[in-house]
C-alpha cells in the first residue's frame, strides 16, 4: 500500500473527512495519512480506540510516535490523556488500549538509527520556546538536533510564517486557519518539502498545532523488513 508517498510534493489532508479503516484488532479504527508497505508499514496515521479496546502487545521494531488527542489512552505503565506526547524508539514495547475510549496520532517506521530516548511529555510539559509573530504559546517536546517537535498557540487573525529548511511536518489540534486558500480544522495534516515555508492565516478561534521540523524522511531512517 502507499499513500501520499511523494515525499518531494506538498500534501495536506483533511483526516476528519476520511473513512474509518479497520485494524487487525477490534475496536481501533485508523485514518491513514502517509503509508508506505502493508500491515508493517513505515506509516502516519489517526488512530481511533473504541472504549474498551486494545491491541496485542508488540515491539516497535521501527519506532513510533504518539501525541494524544482525544480521550485517554492507556498502556501497562500508565494513562496518558488528551495533550500528552511521548516516543517509544526501537525495541521498546506495550500493549495498548483505552477503557473509556480515545483518538490518537501516530507516526511508526520513521526513526533513525541511534535514536533512543524513550520520553513522555504530559500534558503542558516541555519547554517554553521563543514566540514566534502571532504564536502566545510555544512547547518544544523534543530536539535532539536531527528533529525538533512542538506545538503553539496562535492567536487569532493572525497571519503565521513558519520557515522550512529541512522539512516540515504539522498536525491542527484545534481552531483553524487557512493555507493557500484551503481552510485547515481539527485532524487537518500537511507535509511540506524543504524550502516551501508554511504561510497560514488564523480563524476567529486562533489555532493550536502540532509541529516536526526535520527532514520528511531520515537518511539513515531504518530500514524496514524484508
Amino acid at each position: 500500500m502507499r499513500i501520499n508517498d511523494d515525499l518531494t510534493k506538498p500534501v495536506i489532508v483533511h483526516a476528519a473527512r476520511l473513512d474509518w479503516v479497520q485494524s487487525p484488532a477490534a475496536g481501533v479504527e485508523r485514518r491513514m495519512l502517509y503509508r508506505v508497505g502493508g500491515e508493517v508499514a513505515r506509516a502516519t496515521s489517526i488512530v481511533r480506540y473504541a472504549p474498551g479496546s486494545a491491541f496485542p502487545r508488540h515491539v516497535h521494531a521501527g519506532g513510533e510516535e504518539i501525541l494524544v488527542l482525544e480521550g485517554t489512552f492507556q498502556d501497562e505503565h500508565g494513562d496518558y490523556p488528551a495533550g500528552s506526547y511521548f516516543r517509544n524508539p526501537p525495541g521498546t514495547s506495550h500493549v495498548p488500549a483505552s477503557k473509556e475510549g480515545c483518538t490518537i496520532f501516530v507516526r511508526l517506521w520513521q526513526f533513525r538509527k541511534n535514536d533512543d530516548v524513550q520520553i513522555v511529555r504530559r500534558p503542558g510539559e516541555g519547554e517554553e520556546a521563543p514566540l514566534r509573530e502571532g504564536a502566545k504559546e510555544a512547547r518544544v517536546l523534543f530536539d535532539d538536533d536531527e528533529e525538533r517537535v512542538s506545538t503553539e498557540v496562535w492567536r487569532a487573525g493572525s497571519a503565521i510564517k513558519v520557515d522550512n529548511h529541512r522539512g516540515l511536518e504539522f498536525l491542527v489540534l484545534s481552531g483553524s486557519l487557512a493555507v493557500g486558500g484551503e481552510k485547515l480544522e481539527p485532524q487537518s495534516w500537511g507535509r511540506l518539502p524543504a524550502g516551501k515555508p508554511l504561510e497560514a492565516m488564523t480563524g476567529p478561534n486562533g489555532a493550536q498545532i502540532w509541529i516536526k521540523d526535520a527532514p520528511l524522511q531520515h537518511a539513515d531512517v531504518l530500514p524496514m523488513p524484508g
